[in-house]
């Protein structure tokens, strides 16, 4: 899959993925497809919730490839507005024009938006994509004085960690249900570890030893981490291994030093790590 990503002049970083080359591994691990080609066919919005690096990313590209349909994914953050979105005017040479924003592209292409962490976003982005998510499928242009119909085959996407934004960014319920949701957690032991072989190749023994370290460290939530291990930092940490780097480094480089700056739990994680690998 042939990825161009577009660093704009704007707050946002987006990436416009065409649908090129192999269909992007992921392994489905209940009715998630299912329901996301239903809600799709409906053109329904999708809210995707769970954990940091629990694969939500890469299903909206495996179904995008699935249905055939083009991705523009946007990073959100607390600087990301509905401008930024929308579009914005620009000088070129000697005149002013207006340029499209990515939820504007989307629209006119029928691409399926990706909104990556929405609760991010400044509250105009959820104002912006209100009149997106019911009925009227369609998108007000202030700076223009235009109404836009979206393409027929849109579909908006987006994603919230309730964990990590629990108390400080929360979606409104009045926003929630305008979308159907889908929970996304860690895999289960014997799958995590399907995973990591099919994505880095290594031998399934050690794939087994990374998973457990990954639980074990799960279930230490006296350390009151931020953010535990995701399936995505075993395969960062599996690919170091595969590549030749010795398997307690690359555990630590990769699993246990992305966690936490404190020390003492750093080095206590550590010495678990190497006991168990």
């Amino acid at each position: 899959m042939d990825t161009l990503i577009k660093k704009s002049s704007t707050n946002t970083e987006n990436t416009m993925t065409s649908l090129t080359g192999d269909i992007p591994f992921y392994k489905p691990l209940g009715k998630e497809e299912e329901v996301f080609k239903h809600a799709y066919g409906c053109r329904i919005p999708v809210l995707l919730k769970g954990p940091t690096g629990t694969g939500k990313t890469r299903f909206v590209g495996y179904v995008a490839h699935k249905l055939n349909r083009p991705l523009i994914t946007i990073s959100c953050h607390e600087e990301t507005s509905s401008t930024d979105l929308i579009g914005r005017f620009i000088i070129k040479g000697a005149e002013t024009i207006w340029m499209d924003g990515p939820l504007t592209k989307a629209i006119k292409i029928g691409a399926i938006l990706y909104l990556d962490e929405i609760a991010e976003a400044r509250p105009d982005v959820i104002v912006a994509i209100h009149s997106l998510t019911d009925h009227r499928k369609e998108l007000y242009l202030d700076k223009l004085g235009e109404t836009i119909k979206a393409h027929k085959d849109f579909m908006l996407v987006a994603s919230f960690n309730p964990g990590y934004q629990k108390g400080f960014k929360e979606l409104k319920p009045s926003t929630r249900q305008r979308f159907v949701a889908l929970s996304f957690n860690y895999p289960s032991p014997k799958d995590e570890a399907e995973i990591l072989v099919n994505e880095t190749q290594l031998e399934m023994s050690v794939a087994k030893k990374l998973v457990g370290i990954a639980n074990k460290i799960r279930n230490l939530t006296e350390l009151g981490l931020t953010e535990t291990v995701s399936t995505r930092l075993l395969v960062d940490a599996a690919k170091l291994i595969h590549s030749g780097l010795p398997k307690r480094l690359a555990v630590r480089v990769a699993v246990v030093e992305p966690l936490t700056d404190d020390l003492e739990i750093t080095e206590s994680l550590a010495d678990l790590c190497d006991l168990m690998i």
